[in-house]
């Protein structure tokens, strides 16, 4: 599934091609996605894209009438494309601009979505109790201290858990909890404000970082420009359950939480000692 990075590689590359564009057409073949499309999405029709944003994984493409709301699901994809282009097999959504061009949705799996939404669009039912953006000042040390107060699941789940703080998949988890050095399994309350300040700065440079390298390498995913991300070869522990830990040596462990893979090295992310 494609996570924050890879959603937000796709916003850098599809827009300098929509920005002051105007929708000639909003082509549906398949409205069966994860939602029904509503008819109600046609209102972009003629509309001047203003700017192409993201919210956790949504990409909102504003216009002075509304947002059309954009979720890649599991296996989505946008390219910016010649309008002649040929469509392909699962080509679910195209959106036509007067320049030639268009933005067309490809989704295999078909549990991503197209919607609409009237300005502001912060009160939708899907955005509006979103945890803060992970790579935005309001995520921080002691925000993570005061929310997770009391909080006895494990660390790993709340990292995950988009009413806490949004985009931060499996795989990015993974990755910044063993660089902080904390077990996936720690009850949340018992993270300290020190191992919050450093997990806090991982996950940052770790977000930031796939990123600039263009995402990680999915099975079902590829940027808008159709190059895969180059993130995964920098992985210290996702997808290595039973592989030497790249610090010590350790064979690494791979167990299930929220029936997600977790790859944590017990030596140098030892689970804190009962007091």
């Amino acid at each position: 599934m494609p996570e924050l990075p890879e959603v937000e590689v796709t916003r850098l590359g599809i827009t300098p091609h929509l920005i002051g564009q105007t929708v000639k057409a909003l082509i549906v073949r398949n409205p069966s996605l994860r939602w029904p499309i509503p008819e109600i999405c046609q209102q972009i029709t003629g509309r001047v894209i203003r700017d192409i944003r993201r919210r956790a994984k949504y990409l909102l493409l504003d216009t002075d009438a509304g947002t059309t709301m954009i979720h890649l699901g599991m296996s989505g994809s946008l390219r910016v494309l010649p309008e002649t282009t040929p469509i392909e097999k699962h080509d679910h959504v195209d959106l036509v601009l007067t320049n030639g061009l268009v933005l067309r949705y490809n989704d295999p799996r078909r549990f991503g979505a197209w919607l609409w939404c009237e300005l502001p669009e912060e009160a939708h039912p899907l955005l509006e109790k979103l945890g803060p953006e992970p790579l935005e000042d309001e995520f921080s040390a002691n925000y993570l201290f005061t929310v997770l107060q009391g909080k006895k699941k494990a660390m790993k789940l709340c990292l995950m858990d988009n009413h806490i703080v949004v985009g931060v998949g499996n795989i990015y988890a993974n990755e910044a909890l063993f660089a902080a050095g904390i077990h996936p399994e720690t009850p949340a309350s018992l993270v300290n404000l020190q191992q919050l300040q450093s997990l806090v700065c991982h996950v940052k440079r770790i977000l930031a970082q796939a990123i600039a390298q263009g995402g990680t390498t999915l099975k079902d995913f590829t940027n808008a420009d159709g190059k895969p991300g180059y993130f995964a070869q920098e992985l210290s522990v996702y997808g290595r359950g039973g592989q030497p830990c790249k610090t010590c040596g350790h064979l690494l462990k791979e167990i299930k939480l929220g029936q997600r893979a977790s790859v944590y090295c017990d030596i140098c992310q030892p689970m804190p000692q009962s007091s």
